[in-house]
Protein backbone atom coordinates (compact mmCIF):
# COMPACT_ATOMS: atom_id res chain seq x y z
CA UNK A 1 0.00 0.00 0.00
CA UNK A 2 0.88 3.40 -0.69
CA UNK A 3 2.49 5.67 1.70
CA UNK A 4 4.45 8.67 2.59
CA UNK A 5 7.66 9.14 3.95
CA UNK A 6 8.75 12.26 5.26
CA UNK A 7 12.14 12.50 5.04
CA UNK A 8 14.98 14.75 6.86
CA UNK A 9 17.63 15.94 4.45
CA UNK A 10 21.54 15.29 5.07
CA UNK A 11 23.86 17.10 7.46
CA UNK A 12 24.68 20.37 6.48
CA UNK A 13 27.90 22.88 7.09
CA UNK A 14 25.16 25.12 9.20
CA UNK A 15 24.34 21.38 11.08
CA UNK A 16 28.38 21.05 11.81
CA UNK A 17 28.01 24.79 13.37
CA UNK A 18 24.91 25.00 15.00
CA UNK A 19 23.37 27.67 13.14
CA UNK A 20 19.95 28.64 12.75
CA UNK A 21 19.70 28.18 8.59
CA UNK A 22 15.91 28.36 7.46
CA UNK A 23 15.75 30.52 4.65
CA UNK A 24 16.39 29.58 1.14
CA UNK A 25 18.34 28.69 -0.82
CA UNK A 26 20.85 27.53 2.51
CA UNK A 27 23.51 25.73 3.20
CA UNK A 28 24.76 23.13 1.11
CA UNK A 29 25.59 19.64 2.22
CA UNK A 30 28.39 17.94 3.85
CA UNK A 31 30.62 15.23 2.32
CA UNK A 32 29.09 12.92 4.66
CA UNK A 33 25.88 14.66 4.22
CA UNK A 34 25.88 13.60 0.49
CA UNK A 35 27.11 10.17 1.82
CA UNK A 36 24.04 10.18 4.06
CA UNK A 37 21.93 10.80 0.97
CA UNK A 38 23.53 7.60 -0.87
CA UNK A 39 22.99 5.53 1.94
CA UNK A 40 19.31 6.07 2.25
CA UNK A 41 18.89 5.56 -1.16
CA UNK A 42 20.54 1.87 -0.82
CA UNK A 43 19.00 1.38 2.65
CA UNK A 44 15.10 2.17 1.84
CA UNK A 45 14.41 1.21 -2.11
CA UNK A 46 10.91 1.09 -2.58
CA UNK A 47 8.31 -1.23 -2.58
CA UNK A 48 6.02 0.38 -5.97
CA UNK A 49 6.61 2.82 -8.00
CA UNK A 50 8.42 6.29 -6.49
CA UNK A 51 7.37 10.01 -6.60
CA UNK A 52 10.35 11.48 -4.87
CA UNK A 53 10.25 15.12 -4.07
CA UNK A 54 11.86 18.14 -1.99
CA UNK A 55 11.70 21.46 -0.80
CA UNK A 56 13.64 23.95 -2.64
CA UNK A 57 16.33 24.34 -0.31
CA UNK A 58 19.75 23.47 -1.56
CA UNK A 59 20.09 21.31 1.23
CA UNK A 60 16.93 18.87 0.28
CA UNK A 61 16.88 19.02 -3.29
CA UNK A 62 20.60 17.95 -3.24
CA UNK A 63 20.09 15.02 -1.13
CA UNK A 64 16.67 13.94 -2.87
CA UNK A 65 19.26 14.02 -6.31
CA UNK A 66 21.44 11.58 -4.16
CA UNK A 67 18.41 9.10 -3.76
CA UNK A 68 16.92 9.36 -7.14
CA UNK A 69 20.61 8.71 -8.35
CA UNK A 70 20.45 5.71 -6.22
CA UNK A 71 16.82 4.86 -7.57
CA UNK A 72 17.37 6.03 -10.99
CA UNK A 73 14.09 8.50 -10.81
CA UNK A 74 13.69 12.05 -11.66
CA UNK A 75 13.23 14.52 -8.85
CA UNK A 76 10.92 17.67 -8.19
CA UNK A 77 11.16 20.21 -5.77
CA UNK A 78 8.06 21.74 -4.41
CA UNK A 79 6.44 24.52 -2.74
CA UNK A 80 5.20 25.07 0.54
CA UNK A 81 7.51 22.44 2.12
CA UNK A 82 10.58 24.56 3.47
CA UNK A 83 11.37 24.77 6.96
CA UNK A 84 10.26 26.90 9.28
CA UNK A 85 11.76 30.26 9.07
CA UNK A 86 13.90 31.54 12.06
CA UNK A 87 13.06 35.24 11.61
CA UNK A 88 15.60 37.22 13.71
CA UNK A 89 17.17 34.34 14.75
CA UNK A 90 18.32 33.37 10.86
CA UNK A 91 22.14 32.75 11.31
CA UNK A 92 22.71 33.09 14.75
CA UNK A 93 24.31 30.04 16.73
CA UNK A 94 24.37 30.99 20.12
CA UNK A 95 22.52 29.83 23.12
CA UNK A 96 20.17 32.76 23.10
CA UNK A 97 18.89 32.09 19.75
CA UNK A 98 18.52 28.24 20.50
CA UNK A 99 16.46 28.95 23.50
CA UNK A 100 14.43 31.16 22.18
CA UNK A 101 13.68 29.22 18.83
CA UNK A 102 13.07 25.88 21.28
CA UNK A 103 11.05 27.95 23.66
CA UNK A 104 8.64 28.52 20.77
CA UNK A 105 8.98 25.10 19.33
CA UNK A 106 7.85 23.79 22.87
CA UNK A 107 4.34 26.05 22.71
CA UNK A 108 4.03 24.92 19.57
CA UNK A 109 3.77 21.14 20.59
CA UNK A 110 1.70 21.98 23.67
CA UNK A 111 -0.72 24.05 20.95
CA UNK A 112 -0.06 27.04 20.81
CA UNK A 113 -0.73 28.00 17.52
CA UNK A 114 -0.98 31.52 17.19
CA UNK A 115 2.82 32.47 18.90
CA UNK A 116 5.69 33.76 16.43
CA UNK A 117 9.27 33.19 16.33
CA UNK A 118 10.69 36.84 16.10
CA UNK A 119 10.74 38.00 12.88
CA UNK A 120 9.16 34.68 11.69
CA UNK A 121 6.01 32.44 11.42
CA UNK A 122 3.85 30.85 13.67
CA UNK A 123 2.47 27.61 13.94
CA UNK A 124 -0.48 28.31 12.07
CA UNK A 125 1.44 29.55 9.04
CA UNK A 126 3.26 26.92 8.56
CA UNK A 127 0.26 24.88 8.61
CA UNK A 128 -1.50 27.01 5.93
CA UNK A 129 1.65 25.85 3.57
CA UNK A 130 2.90 23.19 4.22
CA UNK A 131 -0.66 20.98 4.78
CA UNK A 132 -1.85 22.04 1.43
CA UNK A 133 0.74 20.65 -0.52
CA UNK A 134 0.48 17.15 1.56
CA UNK A 135 -3.35 16.95 0.71
CA UNK A 136 -2.23 17.42 -2.53
CA UNK A 137 -0.05 14.40 -2.81
CA UNK A 138 -2.06 12.67 -0.99
CA UNK A 139 -5.44 13.06 -3.41
CA UNK A 140 -2.99 12.39 -6.46
CA UNK A 141 -0.51 9.41 -5.23
CA UNK A 142 -2.11 7.95 -2.26
CA UNK A 143 -5.35 7.11 -3.34
CA UNK A 144 -7.40 5.97 -6.43
CA UNK A 145 -5.25 4.06 -9.68
CA UNK A 146 -2.27 6.56 -9.42
CA UNK A 147 -1.04 5.49 -5.94
CA UNK A 148 2.64 5.83 -5.85
CA UNK A 149 4.95 5.53 -2.87
CA UNK A 150 5.99 9.47 -2.34
CA UNK A 151 9.20 10.09 -0.22
CA UNK A 152 9.62 14.26 0.64
CA UNK A 153 12.53 15.63 1.44
CA UNK A 154 12.01 17.96 3.89
CA UNK A 155 13.38 19.67 7.24
CA UNK A 156 13.27 18.35 10.99
CA UNK A 157 11.40 20.77 12.76
CA UNK A 158 8.88 21.36 9.87
CA UNK A 159 8.81 17.23 9.27
CA UNK A 160 7.81 16.57 13.15
CA UNK A 161 5.43 19.52 13.54
CA UNK A 162 3.65 18.41 10.12
CA UNK A 163 3.37 14.44 11.08
CA UNK A 164 2.18 15.30 14.64
CA UNK A 165 -0.41 17.29 13.22
CA UNK A 166 -1.95 14.87 10.76
CA UNK A 167 -1.21 11.72 12.31
CA UNK A 168 -2.52 12.86 15.94
CA UNK A 169 0.83 12.33 17.35
CA UNK A 170 1.50 12.74 21.22
CA UNK A 171 2.53 16.28 21.42
CA UNK A 172 5.48 15.30 24.18
CA UNK A 173 6.12 12.22 22.02
CA UNK A 174 6.71 14.32 18.76
CA UNK A 175 8.43 17.60 20.81
CA UNK A 176 11.41 14.95 22.44
CA UNK A 177 11.56 12.19 19.63
CA UNK A 178 13.82 14.50 17.14
CA UNK A 179 14.98 13.00 13.82
CA UNK A 180 18.52 13.05 12.67
CA UNK A 181 19.59 13.77 9.05
CA UNK A 182 18.47 10.98 6.67
CA UNK A 183 16.01 10.27 9.64
CA UNK A 184 12.44 9.69 8.17
CA UNK A 185 8.57 9.59 9.12
CA UNK A 186 6.28 6.93 7.72
CA UNK A 187 2.56 7.67 7.54
CA UNK A 188 0.05 6.01 5.69
CA UNK A 189 -3.44 7.33 4.32
CA UNK A 190 -6.97 5.73 4.25
CA UNK A 191 -10.10 6.76 3.73
CA UNK A 192 -9.41 10.17 4.38
CA UNK A 193 -7.45 9.29 7.48
CA UNK A 194 -3.49 9.53 8.62
CA UNK A 195 -1.94 7.20 10.41
CA UNK A 196 1.73 7.36 11.34
CA UNK A 197 3.38 3.59 11.39
CA UNK A 198 7.07 4.92 11.84
CA UNK A 199 8.93 7.48 13.87
CA UNK A 200 12.90 7.52 13.17
CA UNK A 201 13.58 4.68 15.22
CA UNK A 202 10.59 4.01 16.55
CA UNK A 203 7.27 2.06 15.54
CA UNK A 204 3.69 2.53 16.53
CA UNK A 205 2.28 2.72 19.25
CA UNK A 206 3.72 5.98 20.06
CA UNK A 207 3.88 6.68 23.92
CA UNK A 208 4.36 9.71 26.24
CA UNK A 209 8.25 10.51 26.76
CA UNK A 210 8.62 12.17 30.05
CA UNK A 211 12.13 13.55 29.53
CA UNK A 212 12.48 15.91 26.51
CA UNK A 213 15.94 14.86 24.40
CA UNK A 214 18.25 17.32 23.47
CA UNK A 215 17.64 18.52 20.34
CA UNK A 216 20.24 19.13 17.12
CA UNK A 217 20.58 21.91 15.56
CA UNK A 218 17.44 22.11 13.17
CA UNK A 219 16.97 23.26 9.23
Amino acid sequence: MARLHLVRHGETTANVMRRLDTALPGASLTDFGARQGVRFGLENEPREDVLLVSSHAIRARQTAELIGSVWDVETEAIDGVHEVQAGDLEDRSDREAHDTFHQVMERWHAGDLDVRIPGGESLEMVYERYIPTIEDLAAQYLTGTRRREVFLVSHGAAIRLIAARLAGIDSRFAAATHLGNTGSIELEYVDGVWACHRWGATTAPFGRVDEPLVDDPMG
